[in-house]
């Protein structure tokens, strides 16, 4: 254990995360089948991806308190949520045997509804890494392109290791974070918020 009671690890890379992600055969799995429907800009993204950093270190499951699987795809061409929905059946369909749910955004419809669900005013965005780059916690802002299995990290890793939870400056909500932060800490104790 580290001085804060962290598990100490090797230094996380880029490749490292990715191979700690798809040891869950979810993710393996998510992204062989995801790049077969050619969304653009389509990246797997979120908790199924950092947590299983969190469980490595703490020797738990890759896939130990992943509650959904998060995709993100940019599609301009159609806002409407009948085309949004089109995708997330095909997605449902080319997945179900894997009994794990899996969440579908197009990113380029986010700010038509987000004010309604959250409170909260929402840009409209120009591509899908622009919605990861809005997590409310800095450090879970990745996520693995279907395509090229390039990692994208506007962040870094280093706070992603380590377990700080910090505000995300490109979306400072106070009270969202605070009931973020709280959740992963209840699951991963050694986390510090920042």
């Amino acid at each position: 254990m580290g001085h804060t009671g962290m598990p100490q690890a090797s230094e996380l890379t880029p490749a490292s995360l990715i191979a700690q992600a798809l040891s869950n055969p979810v993710n393996a799995e998510l992204l062989q089948r995801l790049d077969s429907l050619r969304l653009p800009q389509c990246h797997l993204t979120a908790g199924c991806l950092f947590q299983a950093v969190w469980n490595r270190q703490t020797g738990r499951a890759p896939d130990w308190g992943v509650k959904d699987y998060d995709v993100f795809y940019f599609d301009a061409t159609d806002l409407s949520w009948e085309a949004e929905d089109r995708v997330i059946r095909a997605v449902q369909a080319l997945t179900a045997d894997l009994r794990v749910a899996v969440e579908v955004k197009n990113q380029a419809r986010v700010h038509l509804w987000y004010r309604n669900r959250f409170q909260a005013d929402y840009p409209q965005l120009t591509r899908t890494t622009d919605g990861i780059d809005r997590y409310l916690i800095a450090c879970t802002c990745v996520g693995i392109d279907t395509r090229s299995r390039a990692l994208y990290a506007p962040n870094g890793l280093d706070e992603l290791q380590r377990g700080i939870l910090r505000m995300n400056p490109r979306f400072a909500q106070p009270a969202m974070f605070r009931d973020k932060a709280r959740s992963y800490q209840e699951r991963w104790p050694w986390l510090s918020i920042v």
